[in-house]
Formats: structure tokens, sequence, C-alpha cells
């Protein structure tokens, strides 16, 4: 049976646990979630207690980074189900905030933190305010517990990239790890959104891993960046896509090529897509490839 899992939902007993733990000289990692929990989350809590002796993982779901369109009223929200994974992977601590803890002069009042370059590009361009929402909410999660590492997914690339700029920037003592993309066996990338798929839609979501790494083999295989951009999308419109985009970029920085492999070897291709009225992001690393 795991060890029974405290909880805490104010800033004061958040700190007076993890004060604690580091009275005794242990390494504290972080995994900040919006709930609603999957395998992959598990596997960022499995990680983080590879790398410290105690983790504290957040259920939030966070105001500021939904758009007025987007999902934030529906988003699933199941704690009590969400508390009984964190505990059989190995969670000591789950912080369950209110909007008043994190923002606690209100939302409209609140300090917004914006990251340049990275925050309105790809899924910033498409969800104007979102990345601000993301580096804001981390940024105020990463000071309340202070930790010595923190978890992120690799799915999420943009939002990774952005919090390693936002700890590098302001000088947060925290170690950032980048954990793999967990998928399902054809290839899916895991995701609480995948839920809202309908049988049709589930059947045809994979064509987005299928359609990355077909750019990836073409610019692989010699064509250009735009070419094997142009492919790239061609397959997900066939497949019934509506495509945000899909680009090739350096993992490093994100930004725009203008030259093909082998000159950058962390050549990264991503990928927003949109079924029904479902988005679904992933991405794939040259070095994932294979043959």
């Amino acid at each position: 049976m795991p060890s029974p899992l405290k909880q805490v939902s104010d800033a004061a007993g958040l700190r007076a646990e993890v004060a604690a733990w580091r009275g005794a000289g242990q390494r504290i990692a972080f995994v900040p979630t919006m709930g609603n929990l999957h395998a992959g989350h598990y596997g960022l809590v499995e990680i983080a207690r590879r790398n410290a002796d105690r983790v504290v993982a957040s259920i939030f779901v966070n105001p500021t980074q939904f758009g007025p369109n987007e999902d934030f009223a529906r988003y699933p929200r199941t704690p009590a189900q969400d508390a009984e994974g964190l505990a059989a992977a190995g969670c000591d601590l789950l912080f369950l905030p209110e909007v008043d803890t994190l923002y606690p002069l209100g939302i409209g009042h609140s300090v917004r933190i914006e990251v340049p370059d990275l925050a309105d590009v790809l899924c910033g361009a498409h969800r104007p305010g979102h990345f601000s929402g993301v580096a804001t909410v981390v940024a105020r999660l990463l000071n309340l517990v202070q930790p010595d590492v923190a978890i992120f997914g690799r799915k999420d690339l943009q939002q990774l990239q952005l919090i390693r700029h936002l700890v590098a920037d302001l000088a947060f003592p925290v170690e950032i790890i980048g954990a793999p993309t967990r998928r399902e066996p054809d290839g899916l990338a895991l995701s609480s959104r995948n839920q809202y798929l309908d049988a049709d839609q589930r059947a045809r979501a994979a064509g987005l891993n299928v359609a990355l790494r077909a750019a990836l083999k073409a610019v692989r295989d010699g064509r250009s960046v735009a070419e094997a951009e142009a492919l790239g999308g061609q397959r997900l419109r066939e497949g019934g896509f509506e495509v945000d985009y899909l680009v090739l970029r350096r993992e490093s920085r994100l930004d725009s090529l203008d030259v093909a492999w082998p000159q950058h070897p962390d050549l990264v291709a991503l990928g927003a897509v949109r079924l029904g009225s479902t988005r679904l992001i992933d991405n794939i690393a040259m070095s994932e490839l294979g043959d």
C-alpha cells in the first residue's frame, strides 16, 4: 500500500512541510500539474523521486493561461483520484491551492510575467496571453515551494523552453528537468485532453505523430525545411486535422530555420492541431526518429 499523502492548501502549511525536510538536509523536487492526472504525470513524479529525497506535486487549474474561448470551465478536475495516483507514484506532499493563494491581490491586480521571443510564437501566436499566464503561475509556484529541482514534460516543448528561460533570467535556484513524452501504443502523446476525442477522432489522432515524423524524415532525406513542413501539413489536412502549425525548429531556440539538417543537430518538428473542439500538441526530435 502507498504511504499516506499529505495535503496542504495554504502557503504557510506548504512552507512548513518543506522547511522541515530542508532542515533535515533533504533535497526537494517539484512537479506542477493542472490535475486530471495520467501515466505521463505519474512518470514525472517517478523522475522527481529519482532526483530528490522528497517530492511535492501541485494541482492548480490556472485561470490566467486560458483564453476567453478556451476550456477552463470544462477542464476536468479529479483531485481525489489524482491524490491516490500521486501517492502510488511516490509523491510526499500535494499542494492544492485556491486562486487567492496564488493570486492574493486578485487576478486583475496581479503582477504578470512576460517572456520575450518565446511567448508569442507557435502556440503563443494562436493563444495570446497563454504563456504569460504560464510564466506567472510557474514563478509563483517556484517561489512558494522553493524546490531544488522541478520536472516538466517535453510534450509541451515550448513551455519547457520558456520555463528554462524564466528560471535563468530571474535566477531561480532550481534545476529544470525535461521528461520524455509518454505515448499510447499508436504514438499519440498522453494528454488530459485526449478524453475529449470521440471514437473517430481518437482513431485519427495519432496522425499528428506520423506527420511530424514524416517531416523530419523528409529533411533527413535531403528535402528543404519548407518542403518538409509543407509535406507534414498536407499529411495532417488529409487526415482531417485543422492545422495551427507544423514547423521545424532548433530545440534550443525554437526560432525559424532557413537551412536544413544536418547543420542543426537539435532539429525538432512541432505541431499543433485540432480535431473538432480538441486541440492537440506534440513534438519529435531528430534524435528520436530512429531508422
